[in-house]
């Protein structure tokens, strides 16, 4: 088994406890609701005809008086032969302008001596950023949201 850290870091204008709450408690509501290629609850998926793509994950734990959290996932129709798991720690701290430093930890569990691609990796960080984006744009265009 072989373990491969990267860590991100990236700066939103959300304060740490209203990003926290739409992104760990609220994200299975709002995600399908902003992306609507994603829905969380159906196993059939909606990618097109023939098309099945999907994703498990296991939260592994949630702080949410210092905005961590922590979750694996465990398995994935693109998951590559050697690839165990990925488990993510994600840390909100508030940031000197009121936003948020979002600290991200992630580490690929291989099978074997296995070493996790450039390409899986960028490609997950992509969809990755996609997502947050997507969630901060929505919070910024609705003020009102807790």
């Amino acid at each position: 088994m072989g373990v491969f850290t990267f860590n991100e870091e990236s700066i939103s204008a959300i304060a740490p406890a209203r990003l926290f709450k739409a992104l760990v408690f609220d994200g299975h509501v709002l995600i399908p609701k902003i992306i609507n290629e994603i829905q969380c609850e159906n196993i059939e998926g909606n990618g097109g005809p023939g098309e099945l793509h999907y994703l498990m994950h296991k939260v592994e734990a949630i702080d949410k008086d210092n905005f961590v959290y922590e979750y694996s996932v465990v398995e994935s129709d693109t998951f590559p032969a050697t690839l165990e798991k990925i488990s993510v720690q994600t840390k909100m701290v508030a940031a000197p302008s009121g936003g948020t430093v979002v600290k991200v930890t992630i580490n690929y569990v291989t099978k074997g001596d296995a070493k996790p691609s450039e390409e899986q990796h960028k490609i997950g960080k992509a969809r990755g950023e996609g997502l947050f984006k997507a969630i901060e744009g929505y919070l910024l265009a609705n003020p009102d949201y807790n």
